[in-house]
């Protein structure tokens, strides 16, 4: 037994799947026709246990730590989910840790309470047109004028930017550079704050995203997240983080592809005999395995030191980045194969093969593309 498969996590896996299957599944295909979730998924996600995991009791968290959250994401995926959904479903997990670290009780109170029961919806206002990952350079611009700050600027690529009740954003209060960011939660029922553009998508089809303007958006400064100008080392506290995260939903959707693939290549029947029979097919078949084996191995071991050290360690870091890079390697191989395996088949809409091939071309874009983790990971092996 190891701490991924303890009869509690065995319970909550078997849970989560039960979930999926009954409550996801099948509406699936109309959410994705449809562009977003529905509200009420969120609720009752909530109401059956899963949608805070791994947040603290303290916060209105269902407690427990990063492992069960991960066997969420992973169960999901292997009952048929996807990761647009939990793109969707889960954005708090991007929009709520900045709020919970400064430890502001109001603003718990406010956004993050409600969030994880499931009775608002948040996201994270990071990404700028023309700005992608240069987190440090962005212009959104927020004044200081007596009690609030008025902000202006753009977002764009922001998950659930639609359907959200508040942005938490990075915004420039200083100078240019890292050292002149911070975070302000901005409630989007706030004049002047639109989305001014829903976008289409290759894929991720469920999960709205959006681009926002701010035009004289006046935001009161106990909205504001930490301290003045220490944004960015909020920012950056949580990317090993969602780094991780999307890692577990790299190597989980590669499983599920891998067990998709498997089963149709059993009762494929080709010129009289099984298309597993065939040497080529069985090889694919092993070499996927060994690639989804080895990216879950690597993923879950940084997961694991995650739990007893720093966010800010640079080997955590260094392991969360080439963790992330590794299992995106491992899904679009993965996907790949298995589209080749289904044929006609898996280039149809109606197979869940599609959506896991479309789906998995964002993650090695999200949460900082793969150039550029390749990058840091070479500065901080003094590469």
């Amino acid at each position: 037994m190891t701490a991924w498969d303890t009869p509690e996590r065995q319970a909550l896996r078997s849970a989560v799947e039960d979930f999926t299957r009954a409550e996801i599944v099948p509406h699936l295909p109309q959410w994705e026709d449809d562009g977003r979730l529905p509200r009420s998924l969120h609720a009752s996600a909530a109401k059956a246990g899963f949608l805070a995991v791994g947040y603290d009791e303290a916060v209105g968290g269902e407690g427990g730590d990063v492992i069960d959250a991960c066997i969420v994401t992973e169960a999901m995926l292997a009952a048929g989910g996807s990761t647009g959904l939990q793109a969707s479903l889960f954005t708090h997990s991007i929009a709520v840790p900045h709020i919970i670290a400064s430890g502001d009780g109001a603003l718990i109170d406010r956004y993050v309470r409600p969030t994880l029961a499931g009775e608002k919806i948040g996201s994270l206002g990071v990404t700028e047109p023309g700005g992608g990952s240069d987190v440090a350079g962005l212009r959104t611009r927020a004044v200081r004028d007596g009690d609030h700050y008025v902000v202006n600027g753009s977002k764009t690529f922001i998950t659930s930017g639609v359907r959200a009740d508040f942005v938490t954003t990075a915004v420039r209060t200083g100078d240019e550079g890292h050292a002149g960011i911070s975070l302000l939660v901005i409630d989007k029922d706030t004049p002047g704050f639109t989305v001014s553009k829903s976008l289409r998508k290759m894929g991720w089809h469920c999960s709205d995203t959006a681009e926002l303007a701010f035009d004289d958006v006046r935001v009161p400064v106990e909205n504001l997240v930490g301290e003045e100008n220490g944004g960015f080392y909020l920012v950056m506290q949580q990317f090993v983080g969602e780094r991780l995260g999307l890692a577990v939903q790299s190597y989980g959707t590669a499983q599920r592809a891998l067990d998709l693939a498997v089963a149709y290549a059993r009762e494929r029947d080709t010129f009289g005999k099984p298309l597993i029979a065939r040497q080529v097919i069985r090889h694919k078949l092993v070499e996927m395995h060994s690639r989804t084996a080895a990216a879950r191995e690597l993923t879950r071991r940084a997961v694991e030191r995650s739990l007893e050290t720093p966010k800010t360690d640079p080997s955590l870091i260094l392991d969360a980045v080439v963790a992330k890079n590794q299992s995106v390697a491992c899904v679009e191989f993965v996907v790949n194969e298995a589209v080749q395996i289904f044929g006609g088949m898996g280039y149809m809409r109606e197979s869940e093969i599609d959506r896991h091939y479309r789906d998995a071309r964002i993650l090695g874009i999200g949460g900082g593309a793969t150039e550029v983790m390749k990058d840091l990971a070479a500065k901080l092996l003094g590469y």
